[in-house]
């Protein structure tokens, strides 16, 4: 049995008097973004990056648009006190661009943190020490002033060292743990090292709030962050930062809540990496952001391409569910999404509307490098009529009637039932094709002529093929495909009555193609339905009334009247 009695909330509320970042009910600016992807995703890897590694994730960063990236912690890794003075002797940081390394408040490590970064013409320093409960009381065992000393002997040495060493230096402090911090101490602590660096509003300090470990509800979080906002010193130098992680599966919430209340500024890694239930996912903000006509200022707009480039260099998975980039989150199985999807898509085809509301489907894939066709409308045993519409239509520009679009869907329902899978655009077109599409077998026209009589009759002599036997017969009818049509009972004496006739194009151009439906009701109350193509609308019908009379399996024989 679980033992909830285990457990209390361990989280410190803030009085909510003055708290108003709950009256709004979106982001309106996107923040500043900085990339921790290769140092906090990089050290939750199983297998961590290799140099040459890191250097092609960093340029797909840069391509994605990312300002500030922190690079990695160079004083406890080799590889990565390796790529910093890389990216610096090799003036491979662009003029927009700052790195950022991270540091804890002890003197040797700062002290080779400075010799990574030396030279740098930008780059923060991200120097912390945990400032928790469980932190203070359980692995350091130090008072709040001892904890505080910590805090400021770091930043003191930093300030100094900022003034020895060559380089643009800007600065960053985070009281990590702060969600198990009461929350007036971390604002002491964040205040004292404040008071320590001076910043001003032309070179202001980042003051970084991190959820090290997720311990509320993301309105509480938000709280403490607006809390934090209001009684820091310096605030027109400080820029409020968010750095959350995601232990109870709301870090992309408690990041947003975060810029409700006041932060300006979110670290992040793609995909939500990161150590243990891993960071807030930088893609999934960004583009709840665009999903909301807020231009993130990251470009998106090759997802499929970066999740193969993270997969293969990260070596993990993008989840087929996750947000905006998994394989599976725009498909639809379901008989009723795909019908209400697909009317979607043709409305917008017809109307022309730019702003974009489609049932089920929040943005468009296109914007991100998806398909309709691929990742949208997907077929097994679920879907329905209206998904296997939109798939023909989608792809090879077959738009069947009504009645033929449902008979057609139960045909794919009930392949895909039996096989147990998945059927693609292909295979959905190859069933389309074998049992409707322009079918000369067993009965075939070899050739037709036409003589108009009087209005809009007309005879015509056409050369039937059943079974490998020709025939030449005459026949009239009120049109041409009319006497076509007895002309062909005649020869073959199978009986049915032509019920319904469509056409459309199928292509763009003075070079189209006539698409052709036909439905034949045969006198036994069984139906057949038969397309045909053709650049010629008459012939066209001609094969679509051909291939329903081919299409019924059990047509009735010569022999059988």
């Amino acid at each position: 049995m679980m033992d909830v009695t285990k457990y209390r909330p361990e989280y410190y509320p803030v009085p909510t008097d003055g708290i108003e970042w709950w009256k709004k009910d979106h982001i309106e600016k996107a923040p500043r973004w900085c990339s921790v992807d290769l140092r906090d995703g990089n050290q939750a890897l199983i297998v961590p990056m290799s140099f040459d590694e890191k250097i092609e994730f960093y340029k797909m960063l840069l391509e994605i648009g990312y300002k500030e990236i922190e690079v990695g912690f160079p004083a406890a890794s080799e590889t990565e006190y390796q790529l910093t003075r890389a990216l610096i002797e090799n003036d491979m940081i662009p003029a927009d661009v700052t790195i950022q390394v991270l540091t804890q408040c002890r003197e040797h490590i700062i002290r080779r943190t400075f010799e990574a970064v030396k030279g740098a013409p930008r780059a923060i320093i991200h120097f912390y020490n945990s400032t928790s409960v469980p932190q203070r009381e359980q692995v350091f065992r130090k008072s709040k002033e001892e904890i505080m000393k910590i805090a400021t002997d770091g930043a003191a040495l930093i300030k100094r060292l900022s003034e020895e060493y060559d380089g643009n230096f800007l600065f960053e402090y985070s009281p990590e743990s702060f969600t198990g911090t009461e929350v007036d101490y971390a604002v002491d602590v964040c205040n004292a090292v404040l008071d320590i660096m001076r910043p001003t509003p032309e070179r202001p300090m980042i003051i970084n709030l991190p959820a090290t470990v997720e311990l509320s509800l993301p309105s509480v979080y938000a709280n403490q962050i607006e809390y934090c906002s209001k009684h820091l010193k310096y605030r027109d130098s400080v820029i409020l930062s968010t750095h959350t992680h995601n232990d109870r599966g709301t870090g992309v919430a408690d990041a947003e809540l975060a810029v409700l209340a006041g932060a300006e500024r979110i670290e992040c890694c793609l995909f939500g990496n990161g150590e243990r239930t891993g960071n807030a996912d930088g893609i999934t903000l960004a583009l709840n952001m665009y999903a909301q006509g807020v231009d993130p200022g990251l470009d998106f707009s090759n997802l499929p391409e970066i999740c193969r480039k993270y997969e293969r260099l990260t070596r993990m998975q993008v989840h087929p569910r996750q947000p905006y980039a998994g394989a599976l989150v725009f498909a639809a199985f379901s008989g009723s999404h795909q019908d209400a999807i697909a009317k979607g898509m043709r409305y917008y085809r017809e109307t022309g509307q730019h702003v974009w509301n489609c049932p089920y489907i929040p943005v468009d894939p296109t914007d991100f490098g998806r398909t309709y066709s691929a990742d949208v409308i997907r077929i097994n045993s679920q879907s329905g009529q209206g998904g296997v519409e939109f798939m023909l239509e989608q792809n090879y520009g077959y738009s069947l009637p009504r009645e033929m679009r449902e008979e057609f869907g139960y045909r794919i329902k009930d392949i895909s039932d039996k096989g147990h899978k998945e059927l693609s655009s292909h295979e959905i077109y190859e069933v389309f094709s074998n049992v409707y599409l322009n079918r000369f077998k067993p009965v075939d026209i070899i050739d037709y002529e036409y003589t108009k009589r009087d209005g809009e009759n007309f005879e015509a002599e056409v050369i039937v093929e059943n079974e490998g036997i020709a025939k030449t017969v005459r026949a009239a009818g009120n049109g041409r495909l009319d006497a076509v049509c007895n002309a062909l009972k005649q020869a073959t004496d199978y009986a049915f009555t032509l019920e319904k006739y469509s056409e459309h194009s199928l292509d763009l151009g003075s070079k189209s193609r006539a698409c052709c439906y036909i439905k034949l009701r045969w006198d036994d109350g069984t139906v057949g339905w038969g397309c045909g193509t053709d650049t010629d609308v008459l012939r066209a019908s001609v094969k679509a009334l051909i291939s329903a009379i081919n299409e019924k399996p059990d047509a009735p024989s010569p022999e059988s009247h």
